[in-house]
C-alpha cells in the first residue's frame, strides 16, 4: 500500500482528487485505489523545552547557561498527538510513503521529522507540488523522486531549528536574566534574525533623531548650440570653497557669485566628453515571495502577512503556483503552459490584463526561463486554471493582477534605449548632463508612469527623479563642439532624513541584508545571498517583533517604531547580535548546506561556541536607561529608589546578590558620600555571588560587609528584634574588640558626621575602625597598628 503524507489537509484532499476513485473518507486520512492520503498540521513534532530536558531549567539561572543538549529531544505537540496516532499506523502498514510536504525548506523538515522520529525504514518517494491543480498534481505524481535527493534540504532546516533553538532559549534566558538584576520585569526575547531586524528599526529610528537638516545649493545651467538647448548641472571640484565633506556647496555668497561669474559670458564652453552608448533592459523577472511583498506593500500598503496569506489563498483556490519561493525563475518546461495561461488571460474580465495579453509574444523567450537557477520550487505565476476576478476579494484581485503582470511581461520585447552622457567645459568648470532617448518600450509598456502607485517612499522619489534627468531631451552635438552660455540659477535645497520602516521595506531590508552590513569584505560576500531569514519566516519575524511589544504601527502608512524595551535589549546586546553580519553568514551557510556542502555537526558547533560567548558576555552586561543610575559596586544592578523605617534610601535593584545601598538627597543616590574603600574592597576579595549571611533557626541575619552596612541588613535587624530574636554575641554583625587595653570608645572623632566617636573593629579581614553612631553613620577606616587612618 502506498501512503501519501501531506503537509496540510487541504493539500491532502486536492491529492486524493487526483488519484483513482472513488474516496472513502476516514477520521484523519482518505483511501483511494491508488493508496491512502494523510496529513499533517505543519509541525505536529516540536522542539524539547530546556526543562524537558532537565527539571533544573525550569527556574531560569544564569549559572545553568548555556544549555546545549547532548541529543536533541522532539515531543509530538499537545494538540497533534491524535493525528500522529493516525499517522504511525498508516505508515505501520504502508509499502511505500509518498512525502508530500511543501517543496521547500521547512516543508521537507515537517514530513522527515516524523519519519525520522518513527525510525521509518521503508521506501519514501518525494512528490513536488508548485500548484495544486489536477494536472500539476498528475504530472508530479508521474515524476516521483527519491526522498534521499532531499537529505541535505532536510538537513539544512535541521541545523536552523537548532541554532534558532540554540540561540533563542539560552540568550533570552542570559539578557532577561541581566535584565532582571537591573530590575526591568518582562521577557526579552533574542533571536537568531529577529533580533539584527529589530536592530535595523533601532538604529533607523536613531537616525532619524540625531538628524540634522543640511541646506545646500545646486547651479544649473541651460547652454545651446545650433541645433537646439538643453540645460546641465554644475560639478564641483574636490578644491572648490564652500563644501561639505560630502562636495556638497553650502555657502550661498559662493553661489551667487559663480552665477555672477557664468552670465560674464567672456568665453564659450566647449563639450569635453560625449559617450551614447545603446542599452537593453531585460524583462523584469517573475515574483518570488520577497518581491511579490515589497511591491505590494508599495503599491496598495499590504503589510507582509496580508501578501502571504492571499497568494496562499490564490494557491489553494488553484490560481496561483506555491506562494513561499524564493526564486525568481522558471523550469524549462513550463513554457509549454504559457499559450493556455496567455489565453486565459486574454479572456479575463479585467481590461488591462487582456489587453496587455492581447499583445503577447510566445516566440519571446525572456531570461526568466533557466532550469540552472530551479531548486524544489519556482516563481509564482499564473496556472492554467480560468479565473473569474469578481469572485475574488480585492486582496486577492490585486495579488493576482501583480502575479499576472509579470508573468505577461516575459513575452514582450526587452527595452532599449540609448543614453547619452555629456560633459561641458565652460569657464574653467565642469557642467554635466544626460539623457536618454527609448528606442523601443517593450516590457515597461506594463509599467508605465501613469500605473504607477500614486504614493512613492524616499527612495522611490530619488529614483523617480534621477529617471526623468536621464530623459532630458538633447540636440544633436559632438565631442568638442562649442556651446554658448544662456542663463543659469542656484537652487536652494535640504538633506532629507532616512524614512522610517515599513513591514515591506524592512521585508526588503532584510531580503537585501548586505547593505546593513558592517564588514566591507562580508558585504561583498553577502551580496547575491538569499538575506535573513526565509520567505516564508520573514512576515512571521515582524509580526512577532509587534505581537511582542517590541515594534509598534505609526500612522496610515504604518510605519514601524520601536518602544522601549526594543531600546533596552539592542543596547544591551553586543554587535554579534545587533548587526546581522554573522546571522547573514549563517544563512550562506544554510544555503550551501541544502547543496551539500558543509555538515550539520561543524555549523552547530559553531554555534554552540558562539552562544557560550554571548552567555558570558550577559553576565557582563548592565541594562541602564537614561536617568537611571548604574551600581558602582557590582556593576550589573541599577541603584532603585526605596522606602524604610528612617525614610527614603537607594538600593541596587541585583539585591540579595548585592546589598549596595546609599542615602537619597534630593531624589537622587548620594554616590559619592557612600563610596567604599576600593582598596580595601580589593583585599577583601569579595564575592558579589556569596550571600555572605548566617542562619539561626528560622531566622536569618545578613552581616554587613567590613566597610558598608546595607540598608536591607538593617530591615532584616529590624525584623528579627520584633520577633524577641536575640542574637548570640559570637553573631555580632560588627563585633566590638574585647580587651582589657582597648576601649569600646575612643579619642578619635569620626571625620564624617562629626559626632561619634571611633570604634577598632575585628573583621574577617582583619581589623578595622567603625563610627559609634552606626548606623546613622556607616564610615569606616582602615587600622594602622590601632591607629586609625584618617
Amino acid at each position: 500500500m502506498r501512503l501519501y503524507i501531506a503537509e496540510k489537509p487541504s493539500m491532502g484532499a486536492e491529492i486524493a482528487k487526483c488519484l483513482t476513485g472513488p474516496v472513502q473518507r476516514k477520521d484523519g486520512y482518505l483511501i483511494t485505489k491508488d493508496g491512502i492520503v494523510t496529513w499533517a498540521f505543519g509541525h505536529i513534532l516540536r522542539q524539547a523545552e530546556p526543562e524537558e530536558y532537565n527539571a533544573k531549567y525550569k527556574n531560569w539561572k544564569a549559572e545553568d547557561l548555556p544549555i546545549i543538549p547532548k541529543q536533541w529531544k522532539m515531543i509530538i505537540d499537545e494538540s497533534c498527538k491524535k493525528q500522529f496516532g493516525i499517522i504511525k499506523n498508516l505508515i505501520d502498514k504502508a509499502d511505500e510513503i509518498v512525502h508530500a510536504g511543501d517543496p521547500d525548506r521547512e516543508g521537507q523538515l515537517l514530513i522527515d521529522e516524523v519519519l525520522d522520529y518513527l525510525n521509518c525504514q521503508k521506501p519514501v518517494k518525494r512528490i513536488l507540488l508548485n500548484a495544486l491543480d489536477e494536472e500539476s498534481i498528475k504530472k508530479a505524481n508521474k515524476d516521483l523522486r527519491d526522498n534521499r535527493d532531499f537529505l541535505n534540504l532536510k538537513k539544512s532546516a535541521l541545523a536552523r531549528a537548532r541554532a534558532d533553538w540554540l540561540i533563542g532559549m539560552n540568550l533570552s534566558r542570559a539578557y532577561t536574566l541581566a535584565a532582571r538584576r537591573a530590575g526591568k520585569k518582562g521577557v526579552f526575547a533574542v533571536g537568531r534574525v529577529k533580533t539584527p531586524t529589530l536592530a535595523l528599526v533601532v538604529r533607523r529610528e536613531r537616525e532619524l533623531k540625531d538628524f540634522k537638516p543640511v541646506d545646500y545649493f545646486t547651479i544649473k545651467a541651460i547652454f545651446a548650440n545650433e541645433n537646439g538647448e538643453f540645460s546641465a548641472t554644475w560639478k564641483p571640484k574636490d578644491t572648490q570653497a564652500g563644501l561639505d565633506f560630502e562636495n556638497r556647496l553650502i555657502d550661498e555668497n559662493i553661489a551667487k557669485a559663480l552665477i555672477g561669474k557664468f552670465a560674464q559670458k567672456t568665453e564659450a564652453g566647449k563639450i569635453t566628453a560625449y559617450q551614447k552608448a545603446q542599452k537593453k533592459e531585460a524583462q523584469r523577472l517573475p515574483f518570488s515571495l520577497s518581491s511579490l511583498q515589497v511591491l505590494a506593500g508599495k503599491k496598495y500598503g499590504y503589510d507582509p502577512q496580508l501578501v502571504l496569506d492571499t497568494a496562499q489563498k490564490l494557491y489553494e483556490k488553484k490560481l496561483t503556483t506555491y506562494p513561499r519561493s524564493d526564486c525568481e525563475y522558471l523550469p524549462q518546461s513550463q513554457f509549454s503552459d504559457a499559450k493556455i495561461i496567455l489565453q486565459n488571460l486574454y479572456n479575463i474580465n479585467e481590461k488591462q490584463l487582456a489587453n496587455w495579453a492581447k499583445k503577447c509574444d510566445l516566440k519571446t523567450k525572456s531570461r526568466a526561463w533557466n532550469d540552472k537557477k530551479i531548486t524544489a520550487h519556482h516563481a509564482i505565476i499564473p496556472t492554467k486554471v480560468k479565473v473569474n476576478l469578481m469572485s475574488l476579494t480585492i486582496e486577492e484581485r490585486n495579488i493576482y493582477f501583480l502575479i499576472a503582470q509579470a508573468y505577461i511581461a516575459q513575452f514582450y520585447p526587452v527595452h532599449i534605449y540609448d543614453q547619452t552622457k555629456i560633459s561641458i567645459e565652460y569657464m574653467q568648470e565642469l557642467f554635466v548632463t544626460s539623457g536618454r532617448v527609448v528606442k523601443q518600450m517593450g516590457w515597461k509598456e506594463l509599467y508605465v508612469q501613469n500605473n504607477k502607485e500614486k504614493s512613492l517612499n524616499e527612495d522611490d522619489k530619488k529614483e523617480d527623479n534621477e529617471e526623468k534627468e536621464e530623459q532630458n531631451s538633447l540636440p544633436l552635438m559632438k565631442k568638442g563642439d562649442e556651446v554658448e552660455y544662456v542663463k543659469g540659477e542656484y537652487d536652494k535645497k535640504s538633506t532629507k532624513p532616512p524614512t522610517r520602516f515599513t513591514s515591506s521595506t524592512l521585508l526588503a531590508g532584510m531580503k537585501d541584508i548586505h547593505k546593513y552590513v558592517k564588514d566591507v569584505e562580508v558585504k561583498k560576500k553577502l551580496k547575491d545571498i538569499y538575506g535573513i531569514g526565509t520567505e516564508a519566516t520573514r512576515a512571521t519575524i515582524i509580526e512577532d517583533l509587534v505581537k511582542r511589544n517590541f515594534l509598534q504601527l505609526e500612522g496610515k502608512k504604518k510605519y514601524l517604531v520601536p518602544t522601549q524595551s526594543a531600546y533596552i535589549l539592542i543596547d544591551a546586546l553586543p554587535d554579534e547580535m545587533t548587526y546581522p553580519d554573522s546571522t547573514a553568514v549563517w544563512e550562506d551557510y544554510l544555503h550551501s548546506l541544502s547543496e551539500g556542502q558543509g555538515t550539520i555537526e561543524e555549523f552547530l558547533a559553531k554555534q554552540a561556541e558562539f552562544t557560550q560567548n554571548l552567555c558570558i558576555k550577559a553576565t557582563k552586561t548592565v541594562l541602564v536607561q537614561e536617568h537611571e543610575y548604574k551600581c558602582p559596586r557590582c556593576n550589573q544592578g541599577i541603584l532603585v529608589k526605596r522606602k524604610g523605617k528612617n525614610g527614603e534610601f537607594w538600593g541596587c535593584s541585583n539585591f540579595p546578590n548585592c546589598r549596595m545601598t546609599c542615602n537619597d538627597v534630593d531624589g537622587k543616590p548620594d554616590i559619592e558620600k557612600t563610596k567604599f574603600n576600593f582598596n580595601n574592597y580589593q583585599q577583601m576579595n569579595y564575592n558579589n555571588s556569596d550571600k555572605n549571611y548566617i542562619k539561626s533557626g528560622q531566622n536569618e541575619i545578613f552581616q554587613q560587609d567590613n566597610q558598608l552596612i546595607s540598608a536591607w541588613d538593617l530591615i532584616a535587624r529590624e525584623n528579627t528584634k520584633k520577633m524577641n530574636f536575640a542574637p548570640k554575641e559570637k553573631f555580632s554583625a560588627m563585633p566590638i574588640e574585647k580587651n582589657k587595653n582597648t576601649k569600646a570608645t575612643s579619642k578619635y572623632l569620626c571625620t564624617r558626621c562629626k559626632e561619634g566617636n571611633l570604634r577598632r573593629i575585628r573583621g574577617k579581614n582583619g581589623w578595622f575602625w567603625a563610627c559609634s553612631n552606626y548606623p546613622h553613620c556607616t564610615a569606616t577606616y582602615d587600622d594602622n597598628n590601632g591607629i586609625p587612618v584618617l
